[in-house]
């Protein structure tokens, strides 16, 4: 899979989105000097629709916190009881009873739900910090995503132009009978492919600007792209991606001591009023009782949730140990590519120094009548071939830079 094919990929949520509300079509993209990449990023993160679920889970948080720092670690509960012998024996008994129940914490439980809020608390702040950098990674795959096509346009047009150039001097010295009709045709047939070319490469720049309206929902680009390459090295446990791996373990972690100390259900206290009136008696005798129920312990009821609690840590160990494994290899990869980009435009800039001087070489040949039109086109089409491949690399080189600072966790 290909990098416009994986970039399409990750846009297809936003793709869906703006095609949901009916979006107008971009027309044209501009730069902006003033915008740094860094401000596209804070934008394009703020129009992602992975946020919603992440203020959806700070309201979770908060009913974490109110349910930790209450009175009571359930609600209470009044119950009314009424019992008379109108059906029965008919002797006037009457009794009315009411009780409120109130649930009273186990040791530990409060302070384990709330050492359980404040984790998910940190677990939320590194949730945002690695859709941040996921973002981040999207971005600047648009970006240079429109640096390589610009560049290939700009190149193509070069290509035109000089094509066109070839052509109109084919045509004089066809008129003055120094060449022959089939090397205009061949010099139209040039030009014609050129432009060719560049209609094609025009369409990949407005399709590779487009994807970029739709992640950020800008018109603008901004005008330094480049980033400085980062002297980090390593992962570390600073990475947010790791960091939010790990949060969800210690989130688990405390998830799993929550079970332990809930083993019982919560001690309830129980305050009743009794008013009794007894068989043929017109006065009531009035009561107040106190009662306290404590529920036991069974495995029947905690074992289920302890496993539960401890299948999830190993869940999450699981998937940090994959998420560092598959870091790694893409840290290594992003260091691997960066040193190709480098021995690669040394390269190609040695090639085109020689196709460009061999270039001016074939063009003054073929103006003294030395060399033919097929050996001059031969050599033009290397020499735009070497000069493609200089750009290609050069902006390969800053896009490489990117991925790898995207591999060990910097921002831009």
């Amino acid at each position: 899979m290909d990098d416009t094919m994986k970039l399409k990929l990750a846009l297809l949520p936003f793709l869906l989105l703006i095609q949901a509300a009916g979006a107008a079509e971009l027309e044209a993209l501009k730069t902006n000097p003033q915008l740094t990449l860094h401000e596209v990023l804070q934008k394009t993160y703020e129009r992602n629709p992975q946020r919603h679920v992440l203020q959806a889970m700070d309201g979770e948080v908060q009913a974490r916190y109110i349910h930790a720092r209450g009175m009571l670690p359930a609600a209470p509960a009044i119950s009314l009881r009424h019992l008379n012998d109108t059906i029965g024996s008919g002797r006037g008994e009457r009794e009315w009873e009411a009780e409120l129940e109130l649930p009273v914490w186990l040791p530990g439980q409060r302070s384990a739900r709330q050492a359980v809020a404040s984790e998910a608390q940190n677990d939320l702040a590194a949730s945002r910090e690695g859709l941040m950098l996921q973002v981040a990674g999207v971005l600047r795959d648009a970006v240079w995503d429109i640096g390589m096509n610009a560049n290939n346009v700009q190149l193509v047009g070069q290509r035109v132009e000089t094509a066109k150039s070839l052509q109109r001097d084919v045509e004089r010295r066809f008129k003055a009978g120094e060449l022959a009709k089939t090397d205009v045709m061949l010099a139209q047939n040039e030009t014609l492919q050129a432009e060719a070319t560049l209609v094609r490469a025009q369409a990949e720049l407005k399709h590779a600007e487009h994807r970029y309206w739709v992640l950020t929902g800008l018109d603008e680009v901004p005008a330094r792209q480049e980033e400085p390459l980062t002297d980090k090295h390593d992962l570390g446990d600073d990475h947010p991606l790791m960091r939010e791996a790990q949060s969800r373990i210690t989130l688990a972690e405390n998830e799993r001591e929550l079970v332990r100390v809930e083993r019982r259900e919560n001690p309830q206290l129980m305050l009743a009023a009794r008013s009794q009136r007894g068989a043929f008696d017109n006065a009531y005798n009035d009561s107040i009782g106190l009662k306290l129920r404590i529920p036991f312990s069974t495995e029947t009821r905690t074992a289920p949730m302890l496993a539960a609690a401890e299948t999830n840590v190993a869940r999450f160990m699981s998937e940090r140990d994959r998420l560092r494994y598959a870091m790694e290899t893409a840290m290594h990869e992003a260091e691997h590519n960066l040193e190709v980009t480098r021995s690669e435009l040394e390269i190609v800039t040695r090639q085109n120094q020689i196709a460009q001087e061999n270039l001016r070489l074939a063009r003054k040949a073929f103006e003294l009548g030395e060399s033919d039109l097929v050996q001059l086109m031969r050599v033009q089409a290397l020499a735009y071939e070497a000069e493609r491949a200089l750009g290609s690399r050069r902006i390969q080189l800053q896009w490489d830079i990117s991925r790898y600072n995207q591999a060990v966790g910097v921002l831009p």
